[in-house]
């Protein structure tokens, strides 16, 4: 069946042309894609800089690919029509980073619901509007008469945020899109948030890709995680192979540093500071991207970038400790997200 929503090697440059050496390639030949008959939970997890938002925008269709597809019901997104753009954005739904950066100060936090009713013709009457609003605020646990009438400024980060979980349901979505959803709330309503978003795919059918740097959250409410570093995708599959039984390198270095209070500021700080190049970057630009911070690296590493190889059957990892496995191509890289719903028994990094 064809896909709701599908990479075919994807690329995105930024800051120059495909031949100007002066350019960031935030994605790299990525295919990827969400099933339209299985509502699934996938994570898309990594480092700052790990290309992750920039995937989550190009199937927003927000970034227009350097190179490859962005299809949605297998036509290409940039050529649906008016009418086929509609129904995308209703089947479509983003909830972004910050819930603050979203609303209009001047505007009721309640507009953003009301004119989704409106624009979509969700409802015959304004009663029936309302009554739509009310049940898709309670749904994910808040009070109508707390959020109607009020500025966004009085509402706190994580009513905001729920409000935009609501809204996302009010259209029934076939996808949400979730970038970081919960990194700016409070540590109390974040477990609330991601209920909400568990409540979406599990009680209404609605496929999630949750895009986060947090393996622990990753690990705790989805099926299936894909793991990025410097564009490229260096495993992928079942959240518990992935996350319990890690293979890459850089997975395994990941997992080791949940417990690490500073975990996550140490991978920003060794993104800015570019602790990546320790190695001259012309020897290592034909290889693996993870080489010069690889504990496992090989002299081929250098100058081959290392396939997609399947170490299992829930799993791929781009890596040459794989090589006697059989190469996964990248168009069966979906193949990997469609697969049996895991409940995770354990909790990783003592959380």
């Amino acid at each position: 069946m064809t896909p709701i929503l599908e990479l075919r090697n994807v690329t995105k440059l930024f800051g120059g042309g495909m031949f100007n050496r002066n350019h960031t390639v935030a994605v790299e030949d990525v295919s990827f894609s969400i099933p339209s008959d299985t509502p699934t939970m996938t994570a898309v997890a990594g480092e700052s800089g790990s290309g992750k938002t920039t995937l989550s925008r190009l199937l927003l269709g927000v970034t227009r690919p350097s190179s490859g597809q962005v299809l949605y019901n297998g036509a290409e997104l940039a050529k649906i029509g008016r009418q086929g753009r509609k129904q995308f954005l209703q089947d479509v739904q983003p909830i972004y980073q910050d819930p603050f950066g979203v609303y209009n100060p001047f505007y009721k936090a309640d507009h953003l619901l009301f004119a989704a009713v409106s624009r979509f013709k969700l409802a015959r009457s304004e009663r029936e509007g309302r009554h739509l609003v009310e049940e898709a605020l309670e749904t994910v646990g808040l009070r109508p008469d707390e959020i109607i009438g009020r500025f966004p400024h009085q509402l706190s980060g994580g009513q905001r945020q729920r409000v935009m979980v609501a809204r996302a349901l009010l259209l029934k979505p076939r996808v949400i899109l979730a970038d970081e959803p919960v990194s700016m709330v409070d540590a109390s309503l974040r477990a609330t948030i991601l209920e909400s978003l568990r409540s979406l795919n599990r009680d209404f059918g609605i496929s999630i890709l949750y895009v986060t740097h947090d393996l622990t959250t990753a690990y705790q409410i989805c099926e299936n995680i894909m793991i990025m570093y410097r564009g490229v995708v260096v495993e992928a599959g079942a959240v518990d192979e992935v996350i319990l039984k890690p293979k890459h390198p850089y997975t395994q270095l990941l997992i080791e540093s949940i417990p690490h209070l500073r975990a996550v500021r140490d991978w920003e700080r060794e993104e800015e500071e570019g602790a990546v190049a320790t190695i001259d970057e012309a020897r290592q630009s034909g290889g693996c991207k993870f080489a010069a911070r690889c504990p496992a690296v090989m002299e081929k590493c250098w100058t081959n970038p290392p396939e997609l190889y399947s170490p299992d059957a829930n799993r791929v990892a781009r890596c040459f400790l794989y090589e006697d496995q059989p190469a996964f191509g990248q168009a069966d890289v979906a193949d990997s997200f469609v697969l049996p719903a895991n409940e995770p028994q354990t909790t990783i990094g003592g959380q």
